[in-house]
């Protein structure tokens, strides 16, 4: 049994196309992550738990992690750079699109770029 699974290379499997519904959860609390996501993948699994933290290049996806001695371990990850590309972009899109729709929904509607009086 390999106790360290992100150490090895994954296998070629056979690529079939990969759909990823992500559900964002805004946080309120200061100081900790931005948001937090849940992704479907094709329907058949999900996982919980990831956040979208800030940093000085901007936010970024972590992934759900336990304490190993002194350093996080991610417990479920991408096994390949390039769907942990597709991923990380697919989680942040869904975060963007979820800030702009609440900031349209705290300025209320506009009409002309200027903000209706109710």
């Amino acid at each position: 049994m390999n106790r360290n699974p992100q150490k090895e290379a994954a296998p070629n499997y056979e690529q079939l196309p990969m759909q990823l519904h992500v559900k964002i959860y805004l946080s309120k609390k200061e100081g900790g992550p931005l948001a937090y996501a849940s992704v479907n993948l094709n329907g058949c699994f999900a996982v919980q738990g990831i956040q979208i933290r800030d940093s000085k290049n901007g936010p970024f996806v972590s992934m759900p992690s336990r304490k190993v001695g002194t350093k996080y371990m991610d417990y479920c990850f991408p096994c390949t750079s390039e769907f942990k590309k597709t991923f990380d972009e697919t989680v942040l899109e869904a975060y963007r699109m979820e800030m702009h729709q609440t900031q349209k929904q705290q300025n209320g509607p506009t009409m002309g770029g200027m903000k209706m009086k109710g």
